[in-house]
């Protein structure tokens, strides 16, 4: 029911622009701050239906590759390299200024300050949704598994659960009907419960007859494990190493990338001993 509705939701998301072309083409991005360089020729691409992570800790420049490909770098940073969206070159340029086709939806960590605090959900998702269709909005809220929607859809965010309003930040970008989602730790704030309950509905998107290519920035290779298929690797503003999940995983080359792998299966047994103990006791 979910992938149907959600394919129901976004099959009209810019088909008429040729899939031979990548969604997302990044090369030598980057991103410097006076005589500091905080992201060094960082290069990659993102097709059609691709659900790509970026994975590193805190400062690994993650998140300021995601803003510069979004376009909402802080002022006083430099950001050189090329960056073309469905072809378009967008360096430099805020969102503002972008043709439609070049826009990116995003999703960021922060739910509640994504939402206008003054407002209730109901008419920001209006807004969004722009073409008055409350058929197509109801199918979204249904597909995001948020129940009571009438009595939803007139609370402010403030009066929304930590994954109410996620979920909510989802349906706002869905609606943008972009063919690049890009989610800076989406999951980071949240319950476990809803954790897990984002992830799969991000994950539904692989599901659309015209699937979004999704870049999932995150600081957790166990996360990103459920969600992607592709990883690349940063550290100290460099890609250190990139290759498919499985590939990560199983073989990581990198010290750092086995330093994540290591540290994922640690906390992945700790729980598992933990889990034995209750049972047993």
């Amino acid at each position: 029911m979910l992938s149907h509705n959600l394919n129901g939701m976004c099959s009209d998301m810019n088909n008429d622009l040729p899939y031979s072309i990548p969604v997302l083409d990044v090369k030598s991005v980057s991103i410097s701050m006076g005589h500091s360089a905080l992201v060094s020729d960082v290069s990659f691409r993102l097709q059609q239906g691709e659900r790509v992570c970026i994975i590193g800790s805190s400062g690994s420049g993650k998140s300021l590759t995601a803003k510069a490909i979004i376009g909402t770098l802080s002022v006083g940073l430099l950001l050189q390299g090329s960056i073309r969206i469905n072809g378009a070159d967008v360096v430099g340029l805020h969102p503002t200024r972008r043709p439609q086709h070049a826009l990116a939806s995003a999703i960021f960590q922060d739910s509640s300050t994504a939402l206008n605090p003054l407002m209730p959900v109901g008419r920001q998702l209006a807004l969004a949704l722009k073409t008055g269709d409350n058929a197509r909005l109801a199918s979204l809220l249904d597909a995001l598994q948020l129940s009571d929607i009438p009595q939803l859809l007139s609370r402010y965010p403030s009066e929304l659960s930590g994954g109410q309003r996620q979920r909510i930040c989802i349906a706002l970008a869905l609606l943008g009907n972009n063919r690049l989602l890009i989610a800076d730790e989406p999951t980071t704030a949240l319950d476990v419960i809803s954790q897990q309950q984002v992830l799969q509905i991000l994950g539904q998107g692989s599901t659309l007859s015209a699937p979004p290519a999704l870049l999932f920035i995150t600081h957790d290779i166990a996360v990103a494990t459920q969600l992607c298929q592709r990883g690349i690797v940063m550290e100290k503003g460099r890609i250190v190493e990139s290759g498919t999940m499985a590939q990560l995983l199983n073989a990581p080359e990198h010290p750092y990338t086995r330093k994540l792998v290591q540290a994922a299966r640690a906390a992945e047994q700790t729980l598992l001993t933990h889990t034995r103990e209750a049972l047993a006791g």
